[in-house]
């Protein structure tokens, strides 16, 4: 009987996904000793979007947070999202930033580590890979899986091929739109195994209703492992659970090999903390199917209705539904996932309200110009050119982080100036990340962690204002108009993960 390995995603993807990354570490902890005990090959319990939140919701220094949960769970190998040269903010950093993160984190606790490119660029995976390595710790690539002309089983085993031979320990396919059925899992799976010699896990979300079956059929092809999330906190825009995934492998000749007891237990601590995140939970909840013709996530869904609300033109969302394709196959067909979804459906936005392509956004003009990396398709001539022209940027056809000076000893000066920063590498590399919420959070560290479900809590993440981008150095002056005379200012919000960014942009009146 083969044993499928498991990873639970509880105390990092689940909650992102259905609560806002708010759960904070105290209703976490408990949770901690009966996870260690199930038999799991691994618990994501950090990355993603739980670094930014505990600094600007919660008052928890996430890498107290890691240090806690290798304390609290020994047996057990820790897990981490790592958005390649992008870290955990939405710009390159410097490769010096780069090693020195995946250093401290390993040195704090962490054994896994997933790393993933948004544009499936494995140039902007390859000193973090390298670094995984050179402290001796699992090194996870992930192919962010989408549907598109430009990608094919073919296309994704030759990133598979490329990212063993960046010496990766395990490739994820990483489905975070739901969009892998059964039959196609199984094919790509094949061909992944074929190809490489390495294990395969599946990531799949459960927005689409289908990848329950999705996991079996990868299983059935030679898949390795999977992620799932104990019952609790699964389903919707979350992960299949945990206990079903288990039974659903009974008499199939495959087993998780977990302890189903300390897993119910697990199961109704979160259910009893549930309520106090009530504020937070995730509006999208149930099946969309819709979504495998859209390719829209519910996050960028809401985001869309947003932004066109704030323009009294929420009447013309059908339009903007029927643009973000075409803007996408404009852009060369990037994944939507984080970043590249709300850069993909700002630009839909603009182009409605403002005429195709009349202005563009900064972040979609370093997109179509290569400034994220290398699209799957080519971006559109006419639209590289624009950017161009908007931008006085030219196209890069080489890896981004290669035009970022040495920036360590810079960070370095700017963290130690900082109120309340304790000196260490890890205030460094937080400040560095979010420049804008660190110093605010280093004066308040010593009052101690905050409760998410405070009143005042909730309040403050419903307002509709938007907040500065916490990863960029200084907001990012609105290009000049391409336009004569009079011109009024619009302000689009892209909300990532919780965070919001505002991109200015000016308008003939």
């Amino acid at each position: 009987m083969k044993t499928i390995r498991v990873t639970d995603v509880i105390l990092r993807d689940a909650h992102q996904s259905l609560l806002a990354t708010r759960m904070s570490f105290e209703d976490l902890a408990p949770a901690c000793a009966d996870l260690d005990a199930a038999g799991y090959w691994s618990l994501e319990c950090w990355g993603g979007a739980t670094f930014d939140a505990c600094i600007r919701f919660l008052n928890e220094d996430p890498w107290e947070r890691l240090r806690q949960f290798k304390k609290l769970m020994p047996k057990t190998p820790l897990q981490m999202l790592l958005r390649g040269q992008n870290l955990l903010g939405y710009r390159h950093y410097g490769d010096q930033v780069v090693e020195r993160f995946v250093e401290k984190a390993a040195a704090n606790g962490m054994d896994v580590f997933r790393v993933f490119d948004a544009l499936n660029d494995v140039r902007n995976l390859t000193r973090s890979i390298e670094a995984v390595k050179r402290v001796g710790k699992h090194a996870q690539g992930a192919l962010c899986f989408t549907l598109s002309p430009a990608h094919t089983v073919e296309s994704f085993v030759e990133v598979a091929r490329r990212l063993e031979d960046l010496g990766c320990d395990s490739l994820c396919i990483k489905d975070m739109a739901a969009l892998l059925k059964p039959q196609p899992a199984f094919e790509l799976v094949t061909a992944i195994k074929k190809a490489t010699r390495l294990p395969v896990h599946v990531h799949c979300h459960t927005t689409t209703g289908v990848t329950l079956v999705t996991l079996m059929k990868a299983i059935e092809a030679g898949a390795d492992g999977v992620d799932t999330s104990v019952s609790a906190l699964s389903l919707g825009t979350g992960q299949n659970p945990t206990e079903s995934f288990h039974e659903m492998l009974e008499g199939t000749g495959y087993s998780t090999g977990l302890d189903l007891e300390p897993i119910v237990r697990v199961r109704d601590h979160f259910a009893k903390v549930l309520p106090k995140y009530q504020a937070f939970r995730t509006q999208t909840v149930g099946v969309d199917t819709d979504l495998f013709r859209s390719q829209i996530p519910g996050g960028m869904l809401s985001n869309l209705e947003s932004q066109l609300k704030q323009q009294k033109a929420a009447h013309r969302l059908k339009e903007v539904l029927d643009e973000v394709p075409r803007v996408r196959a404009d852009a060369g067909y990037p994944p939507l996932v984080t970043p590249s979804s709300q850069i993909v459906g700002t630009q839909a936005v603009l182009n409605v309200l403002m005429g195709r392509y009349t202005q563009l956004s900064g972040e979609f003009s370093d997109l179509v110009l290569g400034y994220y990396g290398a699209t799957p398709a080519k971006p559109s001539a006419e639209v590289v050119e624009k950017a161009r022209k908007q931008t006085g940027k030219e196209p890069i056809a080489c890896r981004p982080a290669d035009l970022i000076a040495p920036e360590w000893k810079q960070q370095c000066e700017k963290a130690l100036a900082l109120e309340g920063n304790n000196g260490t590498d890890e205030d460094v590399l937080t400040a560095a990340m979010f420049p804008r919420v660190a110093p605010t959070f280093f004066k308040t560290r010593f009052e101690g962690p905050k409760d998410p479900a405070a009143p005042q809590a909730a309040v403050e993440s419903a307002k509709p204002a938007p907040q500065p981008a916490e990863n960029a150095e200084e907001p990012t002056p609105a290009p000049a108009s391409p336009f004569s005379g009079r011109t009024r200012k619009m302000a689009f919000v892209i909300e990532v993960e919780g965070k919001r960014h505002e991109v200015l942009v000016e308008q003939p009146v």
